[in-house]
């Protein structure tokens, strides 16, 4: 993978976990692991991927080097980049569990939208699309997958507003599933990932593929727009 991406079988699951002894940065590097993990897990017949981060974070957001360098091209390449890969996520006929192991934020928390299911470490951690306060805005792929993944009504407070939200406040919204202790969201993220990759596999690609469609169609029309550069 890379230095910061590994990946683990455990059984059925394959492991896919980010640590970069900071803040799991989403550089072009780490994106790319991470599809390179996808794409082992569907070669090696994996039944479910879990993704997890360094304990107290799962990611703070895009590489801050490209997104406060000043060219404009490489952070539109690298957002877009992002979007490619969540929407891979979101899409995934294999089930994508996001074992949220602390602060999850910008594109962090944009990481757990793309996951089918999110358990997440109970705490002093913060999950937040903070775009709105340090003054950027929302590509159109965000916030559609912000309006088929959160509760109607966190959207705005969510995408509008960047509030804040503590692990418990987060299930409220849409961002996690649920919450477990810290030292258990590994082991609840195993459990969870196995319990679907127990379900018949073509029956839970379709439904996911019925339930999803829509939301799917609308993102993934906002990613194109963007990497053809409109």
């Amino acid at each position: 993978m890379s230095d910061s991406v590994t990946y683990e079988r455990r059984d059925a699951v394959a492991l896919v976990t980010i640590d970069d002894g900071k803040a799991n940065a989403l550089s072009f590097e780490v994106l790319a692991a991470l599809g390179a993990a996808l794409d082992r897990a569907e070669a090696d017949g994996a039944g479910a991927v879990l993704i997890t981060g360094r304990p107290g974070t799962l990611s703070g957001g895009f590489d801050l080097k490209v997104m406060r360098g000043g060219d404009l091209h490489a952070i539109a390449d690298l957002v877009t980049t992002g979007g490619e890969l969540f929407l891979r996520l979101y899409r995934s006929p294999m089930p994508v569990v996001a074992g949220c192991t602390g602060h999850a934020v910008a594109a962090g928390a944009l990481l757990l939208l793309g996951a089918h299911h999110r358990v997440g470490a109970d705490g002093d951690f913060r999950i937040q699309l903070v775009e709105t306060a340090i003054g950027m805005v929302l590509p159109d792929w965000a916030v559609e997958l912000g309006r088929a993944r959160l509760s109607a009504r966190h959207v705005e407070p969510a995408c509008i507003e960047a509030f804040p939200y503590a692990p418990a406040a987060a299930v409220d919204a849409g961002f996690l599933d649920r919450v477990v202790p810290p030292a258990e969201v590994l082991e609840a993220g195993l459990a969870e990932a196995a319990r679907l990759a127990a379900l018949p596999a073509g029956a839970y690609a379709g439904n996911a593929a019925k339930v999803r469609g829509p939301g799917l169609e609308r993102i993934g029309a906002a990613v194109a727009a963007d990497r053809a550069g409109r």
